[in-house]
């Protein structure tokens, strides 16, 4: 670390279990983090995580949080429909806010934390755009080791049931395409360093919750390029991302959820043989993509670090959901823009 650098100071709204079981346990180590407070809607749930991750304060308030003058950065992961009202208070008491996926519900919304962008850095928390495996697969296809990209493959998925889950709950956001299928999309726009021109989706609701339980989608590049992906939260675990080029294919085995500091590996197959036999493994350093991700955060906020990921993208990212749920109610091709 830099010699005379101070750690940022976070703050964290909600004891979600993203937030204490793998973001910030994985952020506590980092010496460009300090984690001074946690809030809660119920101070007991506060000072239980707090006292559980060894933080200093706990709020039974996020109002409470946000006022804090100490606090310099927080980390929103609530659900998704208090994820700007959320974000836009904390950025307009002066604290930058990494804000988890999808950071709205839809880019209109997410265009009202426009008033506060020049003012604070807020980002949304895709913590894979920080992790060495994505960042390889992205050189070697720069590199043009598999010829022009011109199509990715995603699947991602998990069994979840539980009408108390948020993830099942229409009305606060939840549902296949907000939760994991905002991961889908941004394999595509990461891999192909380009924005869609127009979607198509299948969906399948859940009589009873209402929501997307399995979303599939074609997504259109442009210059034949096609993003295809397979979301859902009512199919057992599965993730796979498949980059395929003219002259090969690069494969993530386990794209999203890697293990927090343990290695990981990239498969490279020129082609030309179906059982694997050609495939070059890659092994990829042992990584924690959330504690990359806010260290990352926390070295911007101190001017260590190049720009990183603005609002524009995260609007960009919720304009191609917007086209999904549009092409869903028309049954047709819908544009982004």
């Amino acid at each position: 670390m830099e010699a005379n650098i101070k750690p940022v100071v976070w703050g964290v709204l909600s004891t979600a279990k993203i937030g204490t079981s793998r973001v910030l346990p994985s952020m506590q180590p980092s010496p460009w983090v300090e984690l001074r407070a946690i809030a809660s809607r119920s101070l007991a749930s506060a000072q239980e995580a707090a006292s559980e991750l060894g933080i200093p304060v706990a709020y039974g308030s996020y109002e409470d949080l946000i006022a804090d003058p100490e606090i310099e950065a927080i980390y929103n992961p609530l659900p998704n429909h208090l994820h700007v009202p959320l974000t836009l208070a904390a950025a307009r008491a002066g604290k930058h806010v990494l804000c988890e996926k999808p950071l709205a519900i839809s880019a209109e919304e997410a265009a009202q934390l426009r008033e506060v962008a020049d003012k604070v850095l807020i980002e949304e928390a895709f913590m894979v755009r920080h992790h060495p495996q994505w960042q390889t697969a992205r050189e070697l296809i720069r590199a043009g080791r598999i010829g022009p990209l011109t199509a990715v493959q995603a699947f991602f998925s998990y069994f979840n049931v539980d009408a108390a889950d948020v993830r099942n709950q229409a009305d606060i956001g939840g549902g296949a395409l907000y939760d994991i299928g905002c991961y889908a999309i941004l394999s595509g726009r990461y891999l192909f360093e380009a924005e869609p021109l127009r979607v198509v989706a299948l969906v399948d609701r859940d009589p009873a919750f209402g929501t997307d339980r399995r979303t599939s989608a074609l997504v259109d590049f442009g210059g034949g390029r096609h993003l295809t992906f397979t979301v859902s939260t009512q199919n057992c675990g599965y993730q796979r991302v498949q980059a395929i080029g003219s002259q090969g294919r690069i494969e993530i085995p386990i794209p999203f959820n890697p293990p927090p500091g343990g290695a990981t590996r990239i498969a490279l197959d020129p082609g030309g043989a179906l059982d694997g036999s050609r495939i070059e493994w890659i092994d990829i350093a042992p990584a924690d993509q959330y504690r990359l991700q806010g260290e990352a955060f926390s070295r911007r906020i101190r001017g260590q670090a190049a720009d990183g990921y603005p609002l524009s993208d995260a609007e960009a990212q919720m304009r191609v959901i917007d086209a999904l749920f549009r092409s869903e109610r028309s049954g047709g091709w819908e544009l982004v823009a």
